[in-house]
């Protein structure tokens, strides 16, 4: 973990938004998403995780954060986010290099990718819940 000015390729290292202002860069390999769920980076409480991930599939899980918002970003080709709600699904689709949508706490939601895709994350982490896609 580094807290040195950069710069630094999203490829390679995410950041890590604390509450008390400050950002560290947290290095990105195969391993970094289970030693994430394993607690190595410690419990991200009040914390924000800022990451890029690339696309060419439909997830295949629905994905919920109890502890805050999260804003998706859209940096490159088609997608629409889906929130579940009671009466209804509802499709908010990105299509614009730009485009982001606010995924409220708490609310489950995935996303159709319709062509390769990049989506910037700022995800509040904290106890991220997973579940089956059901359509």
């Amino acid at each position: 973990m580094s807290t040195h000015p950069g710069p630094f390729n999203m490829k390679s290292a995410y950041a890590r938004l604390r509450p008390d202002g400050s950002a560290q860069s947290l290095p990105v390999d195969v391993e970094f998403w289970q030693d994430l769920s394993a607690g190595k980076f410690g419990d991200f409480h009040n914390e924000y995780l800022v990451t890029t991930q690339s696309f060419t599939q439909s997830w295949p899980l629905w994905e919920m954060h109890p502890k805050g918002d999260e804003i998706v970003v859209l940096i490159a080709g088609s997608v629409d986010v889906i929130l579940e709600k009671k009466a209804g699904n509802k499709i908010l689709p990105l299509r614009e290099p730009g485009n982001w949508v606010l995924v409220p706490k708490g609310l489950w939601h995935t996303a159709r990718v319709h062509a390769l895709s990049v989506l910037l994350f700022i995800t509040a982490g904290e106890g991220t819940q997973h579940r089956q896609v059901d359509f």
